[in-house]
């Protein structure tokens, strides 16, 4: 029996077949998860403006500045995640460097929050031996994100530098 078989032209006919819908059910899947990041990011942009408009009319509340910034980082995440998945969905690949974009935009938004957080223990009567211990904690998870945004810089810089040397032929 040297040519293919019925059975084996049928289960290339059903791999065709069931390769279409799963495309299709992918391609539906990036539309709803595309629109519902894009509703949670405008949901995200009108409660830092009411977040900002509260500390303004507060002469610019620590807490409430500290909840914007934190907001509105939150945001930048979530459009630099939307841009992912329009990439995804166009090349039909995953790219790697907007999620390395997505890690090191919330490791730099942890550390804002921590910075801007930690400077409202340093007010006079705040000083307790609970705030020092606080305090302690949070040098060292900052610690640990100013090594993991170094790794994820150096990441991005590799990965740039290797797809500038493929786009000129090297290997």
């Amino acid at each position: 029996m040297d040519g293919p078989s019925d059975h084996d032209h049928d289960l290339t006919a059903l791999g065709k077949v069931s390769g279409r819908v799963f495309l299709k059910v992918e391609i539906v899947a990036y539309v709803i998860l595309g629109v519902l990041i894009a509703l949670t990011a405008l949901v995200g942009i009108v409660s830092s403006a009411t977040s900002l408009w509260g500390a303004v009319l507060v002469n610019g509340a620590p807490d409430a500045i500290v909840i914007t910034i934190d907001r509105l980082l939150f945001v930048l995440m979530l459009v630099e995640i939307l841009h992912t998945v329009r990439v995804s969905f166009r090349s039909g690949t995953l790219v790697c460097e907007p999620f390395l974009i997505v890690g090191l935009i919330a490791s730099i938004r942890r550390v804002l929050v921590i910075t801007l957080e930690s400077s409202q223990a340093n007010q006079p009567g705040k000083w307790t031996p609970e705030t020092q211990a606080i305090l302690s904690s949070t040098m060292l998870e900052l610690a640990v994100l100013g090594g993991l945004i170094l790794v994820m810089v150096i990441s991005i810089f590799l990965l740039r530098r290797s797809e500038r040397t493929q786009g000129q032929g090297g290997s």
